[in-house]
């Protein structure tokens, strides 16, 4: 008897479990976060309209995402997006740093923390 597919099947069920309670963790993370900036969270969930919606959060103007659409540039705005997130939320450049590589940290930091929104900073 081989028992070898069960075994691969059950690995493959618990990463799919896994993979979907981190992206659930993280939906949550970003509702709160929206929620702080005074925002409705269900707006988190929507595609596209989340970034309008984070625009706004940043002062950033909507043509942003028009940028976000461009090969390279999306990479450099992502970042100027991440930094500005950590200003608004009054936190230093060091938060953004954590924010761009350890995102995994950072986001449930800034979620559940004390950060209090400050308004937009591109204003």
């Amino acid at each position: 008897m081989d028992y070898g597919d069960g075994i691969g099947a059950g690995v493959g069920v618990v990463g799919f479990l896994l993979y979907t309670a981190v992206i659930v963790f993280y939906l949550f993370c970003l509702w709160r976060i929206y929620v702080k900036a005074g925002k409705p969270g269900w707006a988190a969930i929507i595609p596209i309209y989340n970034i309008l919606v984070q625009l706004e959060i940043l002062g950033r103007p909507w043509w942003y995402l028009l940028l976000m659409l461009i090969p390279l540039v999306n990479i450099v705005v992502g970042i100027m997006l991440i930094f500005d997130l950590a200003k608004v939320f009054g936190k230093s450049t060091g938060f953004g740093f954590g924010l761009l590589f350890l995102s995994f940290i950072f986001i449930p930091i800034l979620a559940f923390g004390d950060a209090k929104y400050q308004g937009p900073i591109a204003a």
